[in-house]
């Protein structure tokens, strides 16, 4: 349902066509354009909100102000807000940009994604603070009043003092591992000191007792001034916090939060979890994390952001490693390899909802959850069928994380050309998360070009994926006839460098729009997609070739090498290898290999390669023949078991063997499984490796 639009030029800087955003937007009649909605002109926005509908203002600046009063005014209706003055009003080209306001008006019409399952963390606020002890005793001292505050101690710096009140557990050593997320750190250290901290009742007894003043109010022995007297032992006595001979020092605890003060953090990842800080020794930063870590306590949710299809994953068969491709790009360290179950995992709680790991499954075993593929191409359909419908041509997407991508398009707007009329960027959670799958849809669905906006926020990691599937995109389109230049990353936190991407002048190839919709399973919107650029291409080549790495391909077989033991076929995912249950084959489907490489480690021949292309005739939905051989007969009853390459080979190896000497050993090898055991009970006086 259409909801009411309120649109403002912000005191005529920019200009608006009611009429032919209702035209474009199918409205019943035209939005009254506003000057100054959020001054003058507030009364507007306080009479739509009383009508009870939903509302939709065309201004980002004044959210919170509109927000507060759609509060007070108890309004019956939802409100969102679209950014029109900084995307598009504020351009160069503004007076050609009617067409893309109209269609990022258009999406606020879309109802919000489903709701999908959520993680949840529990925080007592249990902190553990690492590091120096003169920088780790002042951070707990001023965090002690609002969190459970405990202080790893490492190094040997003997500047510092315990405080004489014992306010929180202070521990020392050397801290070995970091694991775990907000609410389950697990942390591990070596108590490498002789004093225990946690038993020592601070008495002073052995300060006064060290004839070489090793000890001070750190209650730490300092070893290089240590002469081994043990005068500190003796007077510490039954309390026994000092120990030289100490054989337990490994120590273990769970914490809900981690503030690490080390030079070099315990945790280097490119997303370290929620709930650890690592500020170094910025005091800047660290007053920052600590602000953080105050407003960590409680319970908290997060969106499952992926969905997991063990059934169709290539990670691994048999002990044996395929696809690794989710795990090296994950920046969190979320996913692990599990190959006893052929299988990868996924710790939900450290998953940050990138999706990258969404856009280099070959298989689409790992898909976006939030929001889903089929969500994203909804906003895609609707942004460019409103935008051709109001005239708009060589529509360029612009996709971009928000936070930084957002405040770089708006300094573009506000020290430079802005964006051009046909330049209509869309935020998204993650960039990394817009795969192969994405990039074709949109082009299919009537984007001339789609760029990705990268600020430098975003793992190395990421970008060279993204970069792989761009790559992977465009040799699909070339070979098609469409031309280059269709994808592009624009990594660049410069409005200048921004500027000189968007406004790129020469026009693209496009494909006539289609009309289907994206699905959620990424090879069947792939299959879609190659056959509506096919069917409308310039050069309707059926084979392209593709960089090594892509995700479709075929699989080659050497027949003199292969036995068809058809360990292949076991050890494939997807369906791709098959055998004949009437002869001995070995069969393919092309459009199911995900070139995961699975079938290529098993083959205890190493008689298949694989050579990656996409193959877009008919035939590759087709079982195709790889290998086919004679059947071998058994020797005594004739029923066929095996390929006579198989038996050939197994008797040519083993003739030698001391085990096959006989005859009859060896001719057992020619024997069906029934027939071999009747002939040993026939024959028991004779020996051979199958009398067990």
């Amino acid at each position: 349902m259409s909801k009411i639009k309120l649109v403002c030029d912000c005191n005529k800087t920019m200009p608006l066509d009611g009429k032919s955003l209702a035209g474009a937007l199918d409205l019943e009649a035209a939005p009254h354009v506003n000057s100054e909605l959020c001054r003058r002109h507030l009364g507007a926005f306080e009479a739509a909100v009383k009508s009870g509908e939903d509302v939709v203002v065309a201004c980002t600046q004044e959210a919170p102000l509109f927000a507060e009063l759609h509060g007070k005014l108890k309004g019956g209706g939802d409100i969102r807000f679209v950014n029109i003055r900084e995307t598009a009003g504020w351009s160069a080209e503004a007076a050609r940009a009617t067409p893309k306001i109209a269609a990022l008006l258009a999406l606020s019409d879309l109802p919000e994604p489903k709701p999908v399952p959520v993680v949840s963390y529990r925080s007592d606020g249990r902190l553990l603070i690492i590091g120096p002890g003169a920088a780790a005793l002042s951070w707990a001292d001023r965090l002690a009043d609002r969190l459970s505050v405990n202080v790893l101690v490492t190094g040997a710096d003997g500047r510092y003092e315990l405080p004489a009140e014992r306010r929180y557990p202070v521990f020392s050593g050397s801290p070995r591992a970091v694991k775990g997320y907000l609410g389950a750190f697990q942390v591990q250290w070596e108590q490498v000191n002789p004093i225990d901290l946690e038993t020592c009742t601070r008495c002073n007894a052995c300060v006064r007792a060290c004839p070489e003043q090793a000890i001070d109010f750190s209650y730490q022995i300092d070893l290089t001034k240590c002469r081994a007297h043990r005068q500190c032992v003796k007077a510490c006595g039954g309390i026994g916090a000092i120990d030289f001979e100490r054989k337990e020092t490994r120590r273990t605890d769970m914490f809900d939060l981690v503030l690490d003060l080390s030079r070099d953090p315990l945790i280097r990842r490119p997303q370290p979890p929620q709930g650890y800080f690592a500020p170094r020794q910025d005091p800047l930063e660290q007053a920052l994390a600590a602000h953080q870590l105050l407003q960590m306590t409680g319970e908290f949710e997060k969106p499952k952001f992926f969905d997991y299809k063990e059934k169709i994953c290539a990670h691994s068969r048999s002990g044996i490693v395929g696809c690794t491709r989710c795990i090296d790009v994950c920046s969190t360290q979320a996913i692990t390899s599990d190959v006893e179950e052929n299988r990868v995992r996924v710790e939900p709680h450290l998953c940050l909802g990138c999706g990258g790991c969404a856009t280099v499954c070959p298989s689409g075993a790992m898909s976006y959850a939030y929001p889903r593929v089929s969500d994203m191409g909804t906003r895609l359909k609707t942004l460019l069928q409103t935008y051709r419908g109001a005239g708009g041509e060589q529509a360029v997407l612009l996709f971009h994380n928000g936070g930084e991508g957002r405040e770089l398009i708006a300094r573009l707007a506000r020290h430079g050309k802005g964006l051009p009329a046909n330049v209509i960027p869309l935020e998204v959670f993650h960039i990394a998360s817009l795969g192969l799958d994405l990039m074709l849809g949109g082009f299919a669905l009537g984007a001339a070009r789609l760029l990705i906006l990268s600020t430098g926020s975003e793992p190395t990691e990421y970008l060279a994926a993204l970069q792989r599937q761009l790559a992977y995109a465009e040799e699909i389109l070339t070979g098609l006839g469409y031309g280059s230049g269709h994808f592009r990353l624009v990594a660049t936190r410069e409005a200048a460098e921004l500027e000189q991407a968007v406004w790129d002048p020469a026009k693209l190839h496009e494909v006539a729009p289609a009309t289907f919709n994206l699905s959620n399973e990424k090879r069947t919107t792939l299959d879609f997609v190659f056959d509506h650029l096919l069917k409308h291409a310039p050069a309707r080549n059926e084979e392209l070739a593709l960089a090594a790495g892509a995700p479709y391909g075929r699989v080659n077989v050497n027949p003199q090498a292969c036995t068809l033991c058809l360990a292949c076929v076991g050890a494939c995912p997807e369906g791709a290898l098959l055998d004949a249950k009437e002869t001995p084959q070995l069969k393919f489907i092309e459009r199911n290999c995900v070139q995961c490489g699975l079938c290529e480690k098993t083959c205890p021949e190493h008689a298949i390669s694989l050579a990656p292309r996409l193959w877009l005739s008919k035939q590759a939905t087709e079982a195709v023949v790889l290998n086919q051989a004679a059947a071998f007969h058994c020797v005594k009853c004739g029923k066929p078991f095996a390929t006579k390459q198989m038996i050939e080979s197994m008797v040519g190896r083993l003739a030698a063997h001391s085990m096959f000497a006989q005859m009859d050993a060896l001719e057992r090898l020619r024997m069906c499984a029934d027939c071999r055991v009747i002939d040993l009970m026939q024959n028991a006086k004779h020996g051979s490796i199958f009398d067990t």
